[in-house]
């Protein structure tokens, strides 16, 4: 099976997806992009490390860097993306699974903590997702 995550940076939300999925399910084949390219979001990273998901040899990228395949699913993260989701050919199943987005709610606070625990929150969110695969992106 293979999955695309889009997102619309791809630098926390999609690249959270896809950690989880590498981690959680081995068989399962999985990218992630974004409509546009952000770079990777350090503190996506950083919550990604503290259950065991190795980020750190992740990019940011947009579906133009992918290789040319075929996905059962392509998985929106956020309504920007899903708004805006290229064209892909080929049979598979566009699926919106839509996430707070960590960067925006945590704009204006100070401490490295309260920080966290907003990427932590949406981590959680999206592993619970991804804990449901296939079936998760079944239904709905």
């Amino acid at each position: 099976m293979n999955i695309l995550y889009l997102c619309t940076g791809n630098s926390c939300r999609s690249q959270m997806a896809e950690a989880w999925t590498r981690l959680l399910h081995p068989t399962i084949h999985c990218w992630s992009a974004g409509v546009e390219r952000h770079g990777m979001n350090p503190y996506a990273v950083r919550v990604m490390e503290e259950v065991g998901a190795d980020m750190s040899g992740h990019s940011s990228k947009t579906v133009d860097d992918l290789p040319d395949l075929a996905y059962d699913y392509v998985v929106t993260l956020c309504g920007h993306a899903a708004e805006n989701c290229p064209y892909f050919p080929g049979a598979h199943k566009r699926v919106h699974r839509g996430f707070d987005d960590p960067p925006s709610l945590a704009r204006g606070l100070e401490r490295d903590e309260d920080i966290l625990e907003v990427y932590r929150r949406v981590r959680d969110e999206i592993r619970k997702m991804v804990d449901g695969l296939p079936d998760s992106l079944e239904d709905g």
